[in-house]
């Protein structure tokens, strides 16, 4: 039985200014669900992001959020059904990491109410998720990059929402606790949760259910990470300078070296 779908676009258009990025794009995303966005760059991975979470309205077409049009869903009722991680979050540097991820409960709390139990539990649960736990009282602008992507990565989770949203999600992460974050996402969809990412680290972005490669603001493809069409898509938009080969039950990215000559 087919599940329902989490996000779905028909005829998604977008413009960034007088540029069109986005085409026509017609995509359904299952319900728990982890789906990976790749491409080259320019292809409009993350611009297709921001329209599948409300935050730019497309030029053309429609976007579903849990099979209701985005524009029907109340402000904070949406925000508590979707949750939104991106580049680059301007956040002030003098808040404290604990506050910071507090703001995630925002959409569950009344006009100047104070922060319930329930949204404590949450933001202790979500510091400890991100292994941020440790700094919690420490200001944002003290923490390293790879820090502050956790405590931002702990705000997105204290949402507590259906579907997850995720531009870049690895950025300043070392390789361990880039591990932890799969771990972490593949937890979330054990529990029913949807995770969508645009990831660039193409090997890890494999370990997904399913991937939608872009091209040219189009959808090249959209299909099961295993299958081989999936592979022979991502291969052919990044012109064959990379291929995908199986490594101890997983499917991993390498680079598509030049033959080199004889030596003279």
């Amino acid at each position: 039985m087919n599940k329902p779908l989490a996000l779905a676009c028909v005829g998604l258009g977008a413009r960034l200014g007088d540029t069109p990025v986005l085409h026509g794009i017609d995509l359904g995303l299952a319900a728990g669900r982890w789906t990976c966005v790749v491409g080259p760059n320019g292809a409009g991975k993350s611009t297709l992001l921001r329209c599948l979470g409300g935050l730019l309205p497309p030029a053309t077409g429609e976007v579903h959020l849990l099979q209701q049009p985005m524009a029907r869903w109340p402000r904070r009722e949406r925000a508590r059904q979707l949750s939104w991680l991106g580049q680059n979050q301007a956040v002030a540097d003098d808040l404290r990491a604990w506050d910071v991820v507090m703001l995630g409960r925002l959409p569950h709390q009344g006009w100047l109410a104070s922060p319930s139990e329930a949204d404590r539990a949450a933001v202790r649960e979500a510091l400890m998720a991100t292994q941020a736990w440790d700094w919690r009282e420490r200001p944002l602008g003290s923490l390293s990059g790879g820090e502050r992507q956790r405590v931002l990565l702990a705000r997105a989770l204290a949402v507590q929402a259906q579907v997850l949203l995720m531009d870049e999600p690895l950025a300043n992460l070392d390789p361990p606790h880039q591990a932890d974050w799969l771990r972490l996402v593949r937890g979330l969809v054990g529990q029913g949760r949807t995770v969508v990412s645009v990831l660039h680290e193409v090997s890890l972005a494999l370990l997904a259910d399913e991937l939608v490669v872009l091209q040219g603001g189009r959808v090249l493809h959209h299909g099961a990470c295993a299958d081989p069409l999936t592979h022979r898509a991502l291969e052919s938009v990044f012109e064959h300078r990379l291929r995908v080969v199986p490594i101890e039950d997983q499917w991993v990215v390498l680079p598509r070296l030049a033959r080199q000559g004889p030596t003279p």
